[in-house]
C-alpha cells in the first residue's frame, strides 16, 4: 500500500505549516469536543455539583496525563529528526525502543498514581461536597494510563513521518464512541461522573488500536525487524533525554495549575464550578494554538535532521502569522459570544456562574497571542533538541501561577484566577523567544563546523 510519509524539508514552509496544521487542528477539535460533552453531559444532566467535582480534578488530570502526553510528543522528534536526516534503521530503533519506555512508565504510573489519587485530593483542599464525584471520576481515568501512552505514542509517530490526517480520524471515530458511551451511562445505567470517565478511557483504546493497525499495514519504513527491537542505551539514553523534559515541562506547568486549582477549591464550589465551565471553552479556542505548535515541533525535527535550521526561523515566523490572526478572531468571538457558549454546561438560570464564566473568557482571551507564541516558539525549540529550555520555560509558568495563588487569589479572590493564566502564558513567551533564536544560532554554528571539518577531511 502507498506510504503517508510527507518531507517538509523542501518547498514552501508556510504551505507546509497550514497543510499539516489543519488535520492536527481538526484532531484536537475532536478531542476537546469529546471532553466537552463529557462536561456538557455531567452539567445538564447530574448539575453543577457534579460539574464541580469534574473540573476540580482538571489540573491533576493535566498534571499526570500531560506528562504522559509530553514524554510521547518527545519521544517522536528523534523519529521526525531521522526521517529528515534520510537514516530509516535508526528511525525503526528509536520507535522500538520508545515502545519498551512507554510500557514500563505505564505500568509504574498506573500503579503509583491510583494508590495516592485519594491523598492528593485531599491535599487539593477538594470540598467534602464534590470529592467523591471527583474521586470517581479521576480514578478511572488514571486506571486508563496505558491506553493514553498507546495512542499517544502511535500518533506522535506517524505525524513525525508527515501525516496529521490519520490521526484525525481515528479521533472522529473515538469521539462518536466516547458520546455514546456517555449518554448510555448517565441516562440510561445510572454510573454517575464515572460513566464519562469510562467512557473517555475507552474511546482512547480504540483510537490506539486503530492508530497500530494503521502503521503496520501503511508504512513500510516502520516494518521493524527482530534485532532492532532489542533495547539498546544509545537510544534508550536519547529517548530519555528529549521524552522525559517534555513530559516534566508539562507536568511542572501543571503543578501551577494544581495550585492554582487548590486556591480555587478554597472559594467555594460554585467557583470551581464557573472555572470548570470557563476552562473548557477556552480549551476549545485554544485548539489553534496547540495545533501550530504540534506542527513546529515535527517542521523543526524533521529540518533539523537535514541541517536547514533557516528554514525552521521561516517556518516560525509564517506560524505566528497564522497566530496573531486567529488571536484576533478568536477574541471578538469570545467577547460577544462567551456566555452564550457556557450555556452548552450550565443552565441559563445560574447567572452568577455565567457572569463568572464571561469574566474569565474575556480576560484569557486578550492574551491568546502571547499564547501562540509561547506554544510555537517552545515546540520549535523542543524540535530542535533543546528540551531543557522548554522545560525552564515551564518552570516559569509555574511560578507565575504560584506566585497568583498564595499572594493574589486570597486578596483579589475570583479576579486573581482570571489573570493567572495570561501572566503565565506572557511571561514564558518572553522567554522562549530569546530561547529559539539562540538555538538557531546554535546550530547553524554546529553545521557550518561539521561542513568544514568534513571539506578538510576531503
Amino acid at each position: 500500500m502507498k506510504s503517508s510519509v510527507k518531507n517538509m524539508t523542501e518547498g514552501s514552509p508556510a504551505k507546509h505549516i497550514l497543510a499539516f496544521a489543519l488535520p492536527m487542528l481538526l484532531g484536537l477539535l475532536f478531542q476537546q469536543f469529546y471532553n466537552m460533552a463529557d462536561t456538557m453531559i455531567v452539567g445538564k444532566w447530574l448539575g453543577v455539583k457534579a460539574l464541580a467535582a469534574v473540573g476540580s480534578v482538571g489540573s491533576i488530570n493535566f498534571m499526570i496525563i500531560g506528562f504522559c502526553t509530553g514524554v510521547c510528543s518527545g519521544f517522536a522528534i528523534p523519529v521526525a529528526q531521522q526521517f529528515g536526516a534520510g537514516d530509516y534503521r535508526a528511525l525503526r530503533k528509536y520507535v522500538a525502543n520508545s515502545v519498551w519506555i512507554s510500557a514500563a512508565f505505564a505500568a509504574v504510573m498506573t500503579v503509583g498514581v491510583c494508590l495516592l489519587c485519594r491523598r492528593i485530593l485531599v491535599l487539593m483542599k477538594t470540598p467534602e461536597d464534590i470529592i467523591e464525584g471527583a474521586y470517581s471520576y479521576i480514578f478511572i481515568i488514571f486506571l486508563g494510563i496505558p491506553v493514553t501512552y498507546l495512542y499517544n505514542l502511535l500518533s506522535g509517530i506517524i505525524r513525525s513521518l508527515g501525516d496529521s490526517r490519520s490521526p484525525v480520524i481515528f479521533l472522529l471515530i473515538s469521539s462518536v464512541i466516547n458520546i455514546a458511551l456517555d449518554i448510555i451511562s448517565v441516562k440510561y445505567l445510572n454510573f454517575g461522573v464515572a460513566g464519562p470517565a469510562a467512557a473517555t478511557v475507552i474511546s482512547q483504546a480504540v483510537s490506539g488500536i486503530l492508530c497500530l493497525v494503521y502503521i503496520r499495514s501503511r508504512f513500510l519504513i516502520l516494518r521493524i525487524e527482530k534485532s532492532e527491537w532489542k533495547p539498546e542505551k544509545k537510544y534508550i539514553f536519547r529517548l530519555f533525554s528529549v521524552g522525559l523534559p517534555m513530559g516534566l515541562q508539562y507536568s511542572i506547568t501543571a503543578v501551577g495549575s494544581v495550585i492554582l486549582q487548590s486556591s480555587v477549591n478554597t472559594l467555594g464550589s460554585m467557583v470551581v464550578a464557573s472555572v470548570t465551565a470557563a476552562s473548557k471553552v477556552n480549551m476549545f479556542f485554544c485548539c489553534p494554538f496547540d495545533a501550530l505548535g504540534g506542527t513546529m515541533a515535527t517542521f523543526a525535527g524533521q529540518n533539523i535532521g537535514a541541517e536547514k535550521p533557516e528554514r525552521i526561523k521561516k517556518g516560525a515566523g509564517s506560524a505566528t502569522v497564522l497566530g496573531a490572526v486567529y488571536s484576533a478572531a478568536a477574541f471578538a468571538a469570545l467577547y460577544y459570544f462567551g456566555r452564550t457558549a457556557a450555556l452548552l454546561f450550565l443552565d441559563a438560570g445560574e447567572t452568577a456562574v455565567l457572569d463568572r464564566v464571561q469574566q474569565f473568557l474575556f480576560i484569557n482571551s486578550m492574551f491568546y497571542f502571547p499564547l501562540s507564541v509561547l506554544l510555537i516558539f517552545r515546540f520549535s525549540v523542543q524540535g530542535m533538541g533543546y528540551s531543557a529550555l522548554a522545560v525552564f520555560a515551564g518552570v516559569i509558568e509555574m511560578g507565575a501561577r504560584i506566585m497568583i495563588s498564595y499572594g493574589l487569589v486570597p486578596v483579589w479572590g475570583f479576579s486573581a484566577v482570571c489573570f493567572a493564566n495570561p501572566l503565565s502564558w506572557l511571561s514564558a513567551a518572553l522567554f522562549l523567544v530569546g530561547a529559539f533564536f539562540y538555538c538557531i544560532k546554535r546550530k547553524q554554528k554546529e553545521f557550518e563546523s561539521e561542513r568544514k571539518e568534513n571539506t578538510q577531511s576531503l
